[in-house]
């Protein structure tokens, strides 16, 4: 069974950095594809970032391009979201998902969270104005 943990979560202030991680056991594919989504109170799921552990380009929701690193350490089975000049509509609950590589056709459903087969609990990101 597939397992993802998050951390990194914590309070920032506007225009703060911080980078999540994401570590992952119990892969049985050779390659997989993950994100990262967050959710804040009273809304939906959303797509954050996405990337194939296979190699390619990743993946990113408009809100977050140009600030929001996504990366992984195939080796260390650890996914990284790296987060700067925050805002605080950043904040949110952050989670880390991952579906099976063979699902993967070109990432046009990477940001539907109905399309990963596993997640995290989650790690909480606060930004303060």
């Amino acid at each position: 069974q597939v397992q993802l943990v998050e951390s990194g979560g914590g309070s920032v202030q506007a225009g703060g950095s911080l980078r999540l991680s994401c570590a992952a056991s119990g892969y049985t594919d050779s390659n997989y594809f993950m994100g990262w989504f967050r959710q804040a109170p009273g809304k939906e799921r959303e797509g954050v970032a996405g990337i194939y552990t296979g190699g390619g380009n990743p993946y990113y929701a408009d809100s977050v391009k140009g600030r929001f690193t996504i990366s992984r350490d195939n080796a260390k089975n650890t996914l990284y979201l790296q987060m700067n000049s925050l805002v605080p509509e950043d904040s949110a609950m952050y989670y880390c998902a991952a579906t099976p590589g063979s699902r993967f056709a070109g990432g046009i459903t990477w940001y539907w969270p109905s399309w990963y087969n596993y997640w995290g609990k989650g790690t909480q990101v606060t930004v303060s104005s």
